[in-house]
């Protein structure tokens, strides 16, 4: 088993490249290795503004307002041709899944309904080598009624169908696919609760783990195992795995929050503190693909690791 130096090197120190925003999530890293990020307003806390999404320059250490209102965008990934798939959550944002030509920059929405209704909020996407899309629908936050039966896993295939694949992880929030596409890795973050509930009220805190589903090559799912059960505790938000399939997990417990790698078999390789609550993280790409970015708080992060993270093949 790689001790944790194979993983963080010894001599790696975590960055903090940007700070000024309201409630970072969702980063991702385009071809080019300019990282986009979600800046989440919920609208109570934010004057009513509609989420941002941002982007960081890594050559020149600028960051910069990409698209605002973001639709209140969360989880984002570039799929296999360069475009930009974005799940857009509840609370005045659009409760649906779209994905924007980097060079128009005109945006498909691709999925917006299923069974004619809406989606409760689209929190986090990952996309397999066939081009096809997986997204998590939970509800944390949003005014708006709650129309899906579950909050589940669905799945858009390259045909444009909507298809619900996983109805019994809890309440799904971060999904990846492993690099070997057999692995589909879902966090369950049941909070018990949407924002705003009194303090004297008691909410019951649900299931809280990190699930391995076996992924079948039609797209379907089913459950394997349970790599980490973080009960009591608050456990998972976002993640991405490396080359050799390790997984990179925000992880929201109050007593010990950061970023933990774990193996497949869930055992711990390493951890990186972080000085807030962590949401999610991303990979850098070409000369960079050694950098793990961190969105925590209302900042991004970044830090040198030891092994590679995993992309989508880029097609033309």
């Amino acid at each position: 088993m790689p001790n944790s130096e194979t993983i963080i090197p010894s001599d790696s120190e975590l960055q903090e490249i940007f700070s000024d925003a309201h409630f970072t999530e969702g980063p991702t890293v385009a071809p080019d290795g300019t990282v986009y990020f979600s800046d989440i307003t919920f609208t109570h806390e934010a004057d009513m503004q509609a989420g941002h999404i941002m982007r960081y320059d890594p050559d020149t250490g600028q960051t910069t307002v990409f698209r605002s209102p973001s639709g209140m965008s969360n989880g984002m990934k570039f799929d296999a041709q360069g475009r930009l798939v974005i799940a857009e959550g509840a609370d005045f944002g659009g409760r649906r899944i779209t994905r924007t030509d980097m060079k128009t920059g005109k945006s498909d929405i691709i999925a917006g309904l299923y069974e004619g209704r809406p989606f409760n909020s689209p929190n986090d996407l990952t996309i397999d080598e066939n081009g096809r899309i997986y997204f998590t629908d939970p509800r944390y936050v949003g005014h708006e009624p709650i129309e899906q039966p579950v909050m589940g896993v669905y799945r858009i295939d390259i045909d444009g169908s909507v298809h619900l694949v996983v109805a019994d992880s809890g309440k799904p929030n971060g999904i990846a696919v492993s690099p070997d596409q057999k692995t589909l890795y879902i966090g369950s973050n049941d909070s018990g609760s949407f924002r705003n509930i009194p303090d004297e009220l008691p909410t019951y805190i649900g299931r809280m783990a990190l699930l391995a589903y076996d992924l079948s090559s039609d797209g379907t799912a089913t459950y394997r195992e349970t790599l980490v059960d973080y009960a009591p505790e608050h456990g998972p938000d976002g993640f991405e795995v490396d080359v050799e399939g390790n997984v990179y997990v925000a992880v929201r417990s109050k007593s010990r929050y950061g970023i933990c790698v774990y193996d497949t078999n869930g055992n711990e390789l390493a951890y990186i503190e972080t000085p807030e609550l962590p949401t999610n993280v991303a990979f850098g790409r070409g000369e960079s693909s050694k950098v793990l970015y961190i969105t925590a708080g209302g900042s991004l992060f970044r830090i040198r690791v030891a092994i590679d993270g995993y992309h989508l093949p880029q097609q033309p």
